[in-house]
């Protein structure tokens, strides 16, 4: 048998179609304009922006080849020289919070953009949970949207005018521009990045920039560049991304071969499902602007996959880490609520185990990714519809964590209990939780409920629950010799389990 050769490993492999696909996007973006000797700029830096604090701020854009670019933002000036492909990037100094400013690009043209602010600066993404506006997602929607005059919040909406595309994207839809919060661009903006940028300007009384990049119905795999799936360390995840690199490879040659011949290029064979598309079309074009962190909703489109969906989480947040180059930026997301699951593709059943697995699998990311955060949900969903309401409580529990990790308010609880460890006391199981020092709590002064306890036999009971400061002690008169216990089992689960802040306990089971 014959040993394959480096350059054929599976992860050179995609780390070639990456490159190709890489230098098309290039050839493209050089062809659309080498007519034109004026400067241009990408959508995402604009006019009314938000540009982040206390950070180099990286700019790019277009020009003729070799032509001189100078930016000057208040004192700071940098100047660079578009290569030979017209592509130029430079970097100004950090800057505080504060504006507005006016930002001067000048080339053999000169842009003024204006009403620049500099502060803090989010990016939230994921499927339609985090899609969904504030005119749709609050019980008080004409007062939160009449209220939502900000105009210190910058919001900037991919989500209006999303695209997926098989190969990276230099750019986002030309009409796409950054807005004051108003109540005429927050009524279909994000209602989870709305309330969370809410709570963060409130209480840092700083500029908040807030881009929303979702697509309704999307799997993890349509968010994951080519690298995310080697970055999983799963077989199974790496044989995904290579086979759509395959594809991404029979599009480029027929790419080629049309621009040879001088013909009209093929179109995108990727959609909104496709491995890379959501990332090539909705966050390659945005990076590398500087942000603070990231937000993240999304699993419905992924349920009943257990392990290998944290595989796929380990791998989107690695690599949108590497392509921002800015460390291990703050990931933060949701635990999805319960609701009546049913699965497609296997007879629409409803399957009881696959929603507590989804749960357990995002849960794992906190262990396995530095620098990460979960807002749960379990006390927040709608059991009959995939889509609960209540997106104001996500936005602030997501808040909670931006403020305790990442702006140092160290006196706030920004989690509720998870679980910690067992120790089998007799007939008992004592429980211990992070996030419980304080103590435990239910949020409706009845006993913990949704507590069920096994012995060898693996055959679970309903369990009695009893608090004891920060442990719980779990017991079942049918199970004198206890050696498992598992909380929320259920995808109609509604625990009433909380710490001293009324933060709510994650589902878990022990020996996993």
């Amino acid at each position: 048998m014959k040993s394959s050769s480096p350059s054929s490993s599976p992860a050179n492999r995609i780390l070639s179609a990456i490159a190709l696909t890489l230098a098309a996007a290039t050839a493209l973006a050089t062809f659309a304009t080498s007519a034109r000797a004026d400067v241009k700029l990408p959508n995402i830096i604009g006019s009314n922006m938000v540009l982040q604090r206390d950070v180099e701020l990286t700019l790019w854009g277009w020009a003729d080849a070799d032509e001189a670019v100078s930016v000057q933002l208040g004192q700071s000036t940098a100047k660079t020289t578009a290569n030979a492909k017209g592509e130029w990037k430079l970097k100004l100094p950090a800057q505080p919070a504060g504006g507005p400013h006016t930002l001067t690009i000048k080339g053999k043209n000169t842009i003024e953009l204006t009403n620049v602010l500099v502060g803090e600066v989010w990016l939230a993404s994921g499927q339609s949970n985090m899609a969904m506006s504030v005119f749709r997602t609050s019980s008080r929607t004409k007062d939160d949207v009449a209220s939502a005059k900000y105009p210190r919040i910058r919001l900037f909406n991919v989500t209006a005018k999303k695209i997926a595309h098989i190969l990276p994207q230099s750019n986002v839809d030309p009409s796409l521009a950054w807005a004051e919060c108003t109540p005429e661009s927050a009524t279909d903006f994000s209602a989870v990045a709305y309330y969370f940028g809410r709570c963060i300007h409130k209480e840092l009384d700083v500029p908040v920039g807030l881009i929303s990049a979702s697509w309704g119905g999307t799997r993890i795999e349509s968010w994951m560049p080519p690298e995310a799936f080697a970055l999983s360390g799963d077989e199974a995840v790496k044989a995904i991304g290579e086979k759509q690199s395959k594809q991404v490879d029979a599009h480029l040659a027929s790419l080629q071969k049309a621009l040879a011949a001088h013909e009209e290029p093929p179109p995108s064979p990727a959609n909104h499902l496709s491995p890379f598309a959501n990332f090539n079309g909705n966050i390659h074009p945005l990076i590398p602007f500087p942000i603070r962190g990231l937000l993240w909703y999304q699993g419905e489109s992924n349920l009943a996959e257990g392990l290998a969906y944290t595989r796929k989480m380990e791998g989107l947040i690695k690599s949108w880490r590497a392509a921002w180059g800015q460390g291990d930026l703050p990931f933060f997301y949701v635990q999805l609520a319960p609701y009546r699951v049913k699965v497609f593709g296997r007879g629409n059943q409803e399957l009881p185990f696959v929603m507590p697995e989804m749960w357990e699998s995002q849960a794992a990311v906190l262990r396995t990714v530095p620098n990460t955060g979960m807002a749960v949900t379990t006390d927040l969903g709608n059991l009959n519809d995939v889509h609960p309401v209540t997106k104001e409580e996500v936005g602030r529990r997501l808040s909670l964590w931006a403020l305790a990790k990442v702006y140092g308010r160290k006196d706030l609880v920004f989690s509720g209990p998870l679980y910690k460890s067992m120790k089998i006391e007799g007939p008992k199981i004592r429980l211990e939780f992070d996030h419980a020092e304080e103590g435990l709590a239910t949020r409706d002064g009845q006993p913990p409920n949704w507590f069920q306890i096994a012995d060898d036999t693996g055959e679970f009971v309903d369990a009695e629950a009893k608090i004891d400061g920060p442990t719980l002690l779990v017991s079942s008169e049918k199970v004198p010799k206890p050696t498992a216990v598992r909380f929320g089992w259920s995808p109609i689960a509604e625990p009433n389990l909380v710490n001293k802040a009324m933060l709510p306990a994650s589902p878990f089971r022990t020996g996993r």
